[in-house]
């Protein structure tokens, strides 16, 4: 039964974009049960369709022709206020940030109740019941809790199902999920995958997921759509497209899917003293809960970790959300000051240093974070984001541009781009800018916390081949946080494993991934999405020969 047919959708962008329509001639259905996956790259056009479903474009941007038929209405031509009704009750939506989706002044508990409210549905009372079914129902522990909690106070993974508690609450026909995985750690994305499954198979929705990551198609999809600048360049049936893709586009996504690569040797690190030495570092945070005389909750970040970090060595660091991995980063960065413990570089000891010490330390170790966006500030050209490092440890201003030119060049990026914004560009432009940024006051170490966990598959590989190249040219040491183990395993010599703030498994590479010694590491190496299309791909190729 067909509950969604698309025909020769057009969407058009306000002038002065990089094209004129941001999705062209976009033909599909959503038949009732299924799960239909729409996969590309940023600016594929995938998520400008759902939004078009959803009546929720961005200001400046109309529909330029076809129809979106459900219920034997044309959603294109509904009113504001049909569209308010039919919003939830009959189709919903999960957004990507479960954080930015939510009010972060509200309770979990009211948040829930305000769909109900918005329909004029239930009593405050049967209101407050029904939340702590749904929060039940979307495998939440402790929905008592939850229901009164505030979203910061919840775990990216808590969060999402917060969301998809609120998106099922008025028991839609259709479900669309807008890359509701994406900055979730491997174990987490896997229980949410699991949940959306169940949740389709229990309710018999349709679910219409997007996303640009193959691996959760390969784990998900009963049909999939490929995009690319806003047309469908390929569909079909799931593991056909997965293993006998027809389009040049749809191979160099597969192709650019990272795999676990634990079967080489690690680069060499240099032998002697090393760059950095870590010895029994610990981070304590205390925060109030709620209530006057509630005493406040302590969280052991970080438990009494030691390593040592050789000169052009690479060291990841992985593990779930909360395992302590960028609280780790951030205390060798001195973004935080450590509870205990030792942290040298260069053999002088800089944990708790301050003023002009620190000042003089920071050039050392730079940082790149994990959202290249609001990590660059949006008033400021990249000219000026790349200079006023340099500027403030003397250097003059028409040789800080002059740097700032060549990191550029260095990066793959055109010096003309000092005189654009951050906005004016994508987001593996921005990491790249980042990347640029954290290299201009020649440091010693480079902390990269989750640098391409936001990108897209082909985009997230150029970043860690530019940040291989670089490495190998300029011999850095890096430490590279990550919950993606593929990803870890193509840049990293050595692998941290955290657990709740624990260091449960060191050692090379080949070691913790090929030969895992902890339950722990080998549910990380369980749940990373798409085992089963690697099996089927090794098997093809095996026939092959």
């Amino acid at each position: 039964m067909t509950l969604l047919s698309v025909d020769d959708l057009s969407i058009a962008l306000p002038k002065g974009a990089d094209r004129e329509l941001a999705v062209k001639d976009v033909s599909f259905t959503l038949e009732k049960g299924e799960i239909l996956c729409i996969v590309g790259e940023s600016g594929s056009g995938k998520s400008m369709s759902a939004n078009a479903l959803m009546g929720l474009l961005p200001e400046g941007v109309r529909s330029a022709g076809g129809t979106i038929m459900f219920g034997g209405r044309n959603l294109l031509d509904l009113s504001e206020t049909e569209m308010l009704s039919l919003r939830g009750c009959e189709i919903s939506m999960i957004f990507q940030e479960p954080l930015s989706a939510l009010n972060p002044l509200m309770r979990i508990g009211d948040q829930i109740a305000e769909v109900f409210e918005a329909h004029d549905l239930l009593t405050p009372r049967t209101r407050r019941a029904r939340a702590l079914e749904l929060l039940q129902e979307v495998g939440l522990p402790d929905p008592e809790t939850t229901i009164r909690a505030y979203p910061f106070q919840l775990s990216g993974g808590q969060r999402q199902r917060v969301v998809i508690a609120m998106a099922l609450a008025l028991e839609p026909q259709i479900l669309v999920a807008d890359e509701p995985t994406t900055a979730l750690d491997v174990t987490t994305q896997a229980q949410i995958l699991d949940l959306i499954e169940e949740l389709r198979r229990k309710r018999g929705m349709a679910v219409l997921f997007i996303t640009h990551d193959f691996g959760v198609v390969a784990d998900i999809a009963d049909r999939v759509i490929v995009m690319q600048s806003g047309e469908v360049v390929e569909a079909g049936v799931a593991d056909t497209v997965l293993l006998t893709p027809t389009h040049p586009y749809t191979r160099a996504l597969l192709d650019a899917i990272p795999g676990l690569a634990f079967t080489g040797t690690p680069r060499a690190a240099t032998e002697g003293k090393p760059i950095l030495s870590v010895r029994d570092l610990s981070m304590t945070f205390r925060t109030r809960t709620s209530g006057f005389f509630a005493k406040p909750r302590v969280v052991r970040a970080v438990k009494d970790v030691s390593f040592d970090l050789q000169k052009g060595e690479t060291i990841g660091i992985v593990g779930e959300s909360g395992s302590g991995k960028s609280t780790l980063g951030r205390c060798l960065a001195r973004l935080l000051t450590p509870e205990k413990g030792v942290v040298k570089i260069g053999g002088q000891d800089i944990s708790h240093i301050k003023g002009r010490a620190l000042h003089a330390h920071r050039r050392r170790i730079q940082m790149v974070f994990q959202d290249p966006f609001s990590s660059l500030n949006p008033r400021a050209r990249i000219g000026t984001i790349l200079t006023d490092g340099l500027i403030a440890y003397g250097s003059d201003k028409a040789s800080a541009r002059a740097r700032a030119a060549e990191l550029l060049t260095l990066v793959d990026l055109d010096p003309s781009a000092m005189e654009r914004y951050p906005h004016e560009f994508s987001g593996g432009q921005r990491q790249r800018v980042g990347i640029a940024r954290a290299l201009a006051l020649e440091p010693e170490v480079i902390i990269a916390d989750e640098a391409v966990s936001a990108l897209d598959v082909s985009i997230q590989a150029q970043v860690l081949d530019l940040l291989a190249d670089l490495k190998d040219r300029l011999n850095l040491s890096m430490i590279f946080i990550t919950h993606d183990l593929r990803v870890a395993s193509q840049v990293c010599d050595r692998i941290i494993v955290m657990q709740r703030g624990e260091m449960v498994e060191f050692g090379p590479l080949v070691q913790v991934l090929g030969d895992p010694q902890t339950v722990y590491t080998q549910s990380l190496l369980d749940a990373i999405p798409g085992k089963a299309h690697e099996k089927a791909l090794a098997a093809q190729k095996e026939a092959a020969l």
